[in-house]
């Protein structure tokens, strides 16, 4: 089958990436699976033009039920969906998208949400029949570069002078946009930074909203302890993790957080703001720690620093449950599955 597959392709997302691995996924089933940003088209009759060009396409396949789903609304071939998460977390409390993601879920042919706690809200709120929404955890690999220099990433970061390489990096990765709220602990870590100036926060992930990006910066010269790094490419964002003292998440929403899962995979404690999506995968005081508000997560920071026993257990825990609960051939079964009844 010839499968054109729409998702948001901002480079050095968590998006991009999961996207590249279902076409990768459903490419080595034998199909061959075009793979395009939706952002490049402005309706869903541009979509369907191309759909039917010769060769046609024989079905296709969407991440994020608004921003991609409702491309696919007039296309004359099979499809499925792929929930991202701000589809059901924050786009369903949109009335006109509300109705736009119902057609897209009444037509498709299948939908797939990353935790059983994203299809109960799409039954719920999307009002979709359960059968056709199969739950598959996302599939984690990492790989770190071997050519990493930890002193540059720090210097380049802003972080120099003989004690550099001692401080306790708190690693917030995420594009940068509104619904990752990357400035949510950078007053608290300013305080914090002050009591204990080995504690530092740094932001490293791509630009995705210009005038957000342009308050990170001004913030990160501005407070000390918080710092703004350039984005990097998969194998070196790895790296730079496995060096890290501690993985952090502070987004509004999430629908299942890559960053947190390779965190757990390369044997890095994570602590991350409680909200469904990072509950569905941090289960407190066993695979990480949660908190609601800045100042509990510096009391949860702060145990992993006095709390060795803690650390080590959290960490064994967490890569266990990665292992066991997001494997990547599992995910590739599921697909090659689905993909077959587009048939």
């Amino acid at each position: 089958m010839k499968l054109l597959f729409l998702a948001c392709l901002s480079p050095k997302t968590g998006n991009c990436t999961t996207a590249e691995r279902i076409r990768a996924h459903v490419e080595s089933a034998g199909h061959t699976c075009v793979l395009r940003d939706a952002s490049e088209f402005k309706s869903s009759a541009e979509v369907a033009k191309l759909v039917t060009q010769k060769p046609p396409f024989d079905g296709a396949l969407a991440i994020h039920l608004y921003k991609a789903g409702r491309l696919l609304l007039d296309v004359p071939v099979p499809f499925g969906v792929v929930f991202g998460g701000t589809d059901i977390n924050e786009d369903v409390k949109v009335e006109h998208k509300l109705v736009v993601m119902k057609q897209v879920l009444l037509k498709a042919r299948f939908a797939v949400a990353f935790t059983a706690k994203m299809k109960q809200m799409a039954y719920v709120v999307l009002r979709s029949p359960s059968s056709k929404i199969y739950v598959q955890p996302q599939g984690i690999r990492t790989e770190a570069t071997e050519k990493f220099s930890w002193g540059e990433f720090l210097k380049s970061s802003g972080l120099s002078g003989g004690r550099a390489e001692q401080h306790r990096v708190f690693l917030l990765v995420c594009g940068l946009r509104r619904v990752k709220d990357p400035l949510y602990l950078a007053e608290v870590f300013t305080e914090w930074h002050r009591e204990d100036p080995l504690n530092v926060l740094v932001i490293i992930g791509p630009e995705i909203d210009s005038a957000l990006t342009e308050e990170v910066e001004a913030i990160a010269q501005r407070r000390a302890g918080v710092f703004l790094a350039q984005g990097r490419s998969q194998r070196e964002l790895h790296a730079v993790v496995r060096r890290c003292f501690a993985v952090v998440n502070s987004s509004i929403s999430e629908g299942m957080s890559a960053a947190i899962l390779e965190a757990m995979h390369l044997e890095v404690p994570v602590v991350a703001r409680d909200i469904p999506g990072n509950a569905a995968v941090v289960q407190h005081e066993v695979t990480g720690l949660l908190y609601s508000s800045p100042q509990e997560f510096v009391c949860q920071s702060q145990r992993l620093l006095s709390d060795g026993e803690l650390r080590e257990r959290l960490v064994r825990t967490a890569k266990l449950y990665v292992e066991q609960q997001h494997s990547v051939e599992r995910e590739r079964e599921t697909y090659h599955r689905l993909v077959q009844s587009l048939q």
